[in-house]
């Protein structure tokens, strides 16, 4: 969540250089680069199953294809820490999809904790004349962001009960890469190949692709391999506060005692939403 809420200032700097389909592109590449390259020094390779190259395609379908498109342009039109509260809204519906899919339960202090972190991001999103300034096209980008998250955790969900991270994550980003390649070349090829790369750039790639793009989903996927959906969703919650925090110090976005409490309430209701999960791992 760390790495992820940081992705969002990096790409708010990517953006003033190249269009939203050429960072995920790129960013896809080197990822993949990366996690292939893992895979090799440390033998860590997996056979795939034909039976399951549907299940990896429409999960890679649904993120990064669907979800990127969704965050990236949901980017274009608010702040990187509007857009991180947006997305934290994963867990709340989280719980519905992995009852109906996985019959996953929460307790009722799990529940509180939930709806805690909600509210403290709420407090964050809410302006103080208790209106809501973001673009309408953000809203309509980052909701299909949301729902996508939503299908993949699901989709992941099922290929964790047969192959490590390491290999569900780099053959995504890998399908990925082809998916996004028609839009790039089509739409975007042409004002991507004019910009020249400097540090900023190089450096903004980079710890999207190590951090977010690979390390971040490899942990991501194993979470939700030992939490199930709706409590490794919780933690989404703290995304919002990691981009808050690094928006302010390399962007200089506003930061407000607000959001101060907002990151307050975030963090108290992710520690609570965990509190039976730690009891029963220190009984067992």
């Amino acid at each position: 969540m760390l790495f992820w809420g940081m992705s969002f200032v990096w790409t708010s700097i990517l953006l003033k250089y190249f269009p939203p389909v050429s960072i995920i592109f790129i960013r896809l590449i080197i990822s993949s680069l990366f996690l292939f390259s893992v895979s090799l020094i440390f033998n860590k390779w997996e056979k795939v199953h034909r039976s399951d190259f549907w299940l990896f395609f429409f999960s890679a379908l649904f993120n990064p294809f669907f979800y990127f498109l969704g965050e990236n342009y949901g980017l274009k039109y608010s702040s990187p820490t509007t857009t991180s509260v947006i997305i934290a809204t994963i867990p709340v519906f989280s719980p519905i999809v992995a009852y109906f899919f996985f019959r996953e339960k929460l307790t009722l202090v799990n529940i509180a904790g939930l709806f805690l972190s909600f509210g403290g991001v709420i407090l964050m999103l809410i302006a103080k004349n208790f209106s809501l300034s973001i673009d309408k096209n953000g809203i309509l980008f980052l909701s299909e962001a949301v729902l996508a998250a939503l299908v993949y955790s699901v989709l992941v969900r099922k290929l964790t009960f047969r192959y490590k991270p390491l290999t569900i994550i780099k053959y995504q980003n890998l399908i990925g890469v082809f998916l996004f390649l028609p839009f790039f070349l089509v739409f975007e090829s042409h004002s991507t190949f004019l910009v020249k790369p400097n540090m900023q750039i190089v450096s903004s790639f980079l710890l999207l692709s190590i951090l977010a793009s690979s390390l971040s989903f490899v942990f991501y996927t194993k979470s939700i391999q030992l939490l199930g959906i709706s409590k490794a969703n919780i933690f989404s919650n703290l995304i919002p506060v990691f981009t808050a925090i690094f928006s302010f110090f390399l962007l200089a976005e506003h930061f407000t005692m607000q959001k101060l409490v907002g990151m307050f309430l975030v963090i108290t209701g992710v520690y609570i939403s965990e509190i039976n999960g730690r009891k029963r791992e220190i009984a067992k």
